[in-house]
């Protein structure tokens, strides 16, 4: 087989990585800058919990693998799911080498009435996990170890990227996929990331922003670039297939429920009344969202099937995540229904149709983020904390974000793509689409 220039220059990056990781100080010689608190402020129930949180996850992203693999044709099982678990891989190094820093460094942005407002970190706050120990954040991370935040966080940037693969599965190159997912962890998700869960960023800060546990961050720039994605790589040659394996989609959305906790009671960050909240809401949400979904789907003429359960349940797990911590179970029952009657209608819209965005991403995350979104500003609880409690500022501040946050994630998504299709062409050949991506791109196959 003829190696090309892509992946010689690729097994170059990973051994610069490797190696340059060696040549920066290690955590014993971070200096006192006051930024961490001594060890005895570490709380073990706090610890214990999040060392879980981070594990439940991590399973979220081979979970969306089987969501995703089952829903495509045969021909492209493998491919897919290796799309979503490559992810682990390649976000888990970026991050450690500069993901970490851009998104949770000290502040680079602009000033607004002579107050500070952050939109990226300094790539040189914590390089290559410089800086990151044991010691727990000031801020940030106040009963952990500032390393265990880290590495939490780490596992929100990889599952993003993977959600996107569903909107161009069965046609785009791996090679080019790698190389878009980099950069969309750069300089699409780690500047949202920043603005809104940096206590200096943007959106946090100057817009008042609420989102618990990624609903903007997460699904909104993964639902807007699955979007501009679909759009760019094009239509598929032979759109319609039946569902490979309806199983895998039922062991995916088990996995991503499960995982799921982790997602929302661990952004918590202790093991707290709010992580409790979260856990609760999260599964009342998933489960209105599931049986909407199908009762919805009856009523309009289709069938009652496994796979609209599926969906209706991930819907309400997007749609309740970023207002879990601050929602209450009567309202999380409500967020679940309500968006899963907008996604099932957007999933079925015919304008929507016309881009070939195969697995639906940006009618179930894109939607279900937008929703969650929303309908935290309406009910999340507290003086002024929402619409419905006095915060008509709030509310109106989170619609402007809304539109920043659509804008910022769709047009800079297509940028990027526009860019890594002129240096590495993103879609296969028609040769190679006919013959499916496991054999063409992977030379593997389904027995």
């Amino acid at each position: 087989m003829k190696v090309g220039l892509k992946w010689i220059v690729s097994f170059s990056v990973i051994t610069l990585v490797a190696i340059g990781g060696l040549f920066w100080n290690p955590v014993a010689d971070i200096p006192d800058t006051g930024e961490f608190l001594s060890e005895d402020k570490i709380v073990g129930a706090d610890v214990a919990w999040i060392l879980a949180a981070a594990g439940l996850v991590l399973l979220m992203t081979p979970g969306l693998s089987f969501f995703y693999g089952g829903m495509v044709g045969r021909k492209n099982v493998i491919s897919t799911m290796l799309q979503s678990f490559i992810a682990l891989g390649v976000i888990s190094l970026v991050w450690v080498v500069v993901g970490f820093s851009l998104s949770f460094g000290n502040s680079l942005g602009i000033t607004i009435g002579g107050k500070h407002y952050g939109i990226i970190g300094n790539p040189l706050s914590y390089p290559f996990f410089c800086g990151v120990g044991n010691l727990p954040h000031k801020i940030m991370a106040p009963t952990i170890p500032f390393i265990l935040f880290a590495l939490f966080q780490m596992k929100f940037a990889v599952i993003t990227p993977a959600i996107i693969t569903g909107s161009f599965a069965e046609r785009v190159r791996f090679i080019s996929y790698l190389l878009f997912i980099v950069l969309f962890s750069i300089f699409i998700y780690t500047p949202l990331c920043h603005m809104v869960w940096h206590p200096d960023g943007l959106l946090n800060k100057y817009f008042g922003v609420k989102d618990f546990a990624g609903g903007t961050v997460v699904h909104m720039s993964a639902g807007f670039a699955a979007l501009a994605g679909a759009m760019v790589v094009g239509n598929r040659k032979n759109p319609h297939h039946e569902p490979s394996n309806i199983p895998y989609v039922l062991l995916g959305t088990g996995m991503l429920w499960f995982g799921w906790f982790g997602f929302n009671a661990g952004s918590a960050l202790s093991a707290s009344a709010a992580a409790a909240t979260a856990f609760g809401t999260t599964t009342i949400a998933s489960a209105s969202a599931m049986m909407t979904w199908i009762f919805f789907d009856r009523i309009n003429g289709r069938s009652v099937s496994a796979l609209g359960a599926c969906i209706g349940a991930v819907v309400g797990l997007v749609a309740i995540t970023p207002g879990c911590g601050f929602v209450s179970i009567q309202e999380s029952l409500f967020i679940g229904f309500i968006t899963a009657i907008v996604s099932n209608i957007m999933v079925n819209w015919k304008a929507l149709k016309k881009v070939d965005d195969t697995l639906d991403v940006f009618a179930c995350h894109g939607v279900g983020g937008i929703m969650g979104m929303i309908l935290t500003a309406v009910f999340a609880h507290g003086e002024k904390a929402s619409l419905l409690h006095g915060g008509i500022e709030v509310f109106l501040h989170h619609m402007a974000a809304l539109v920043l946050v659509s804008v910022f994630t769709f047009f800079g998504s297509l940028l990027l793509y526009k860019i890594t299709n002129a240096m590495i062409t993103l879609r296969v050949s028609e040769e190679s689409e006919n013959k499916g991506l496991d054999l063409s791109q992977h030379e593997e196959c389904l027995q």
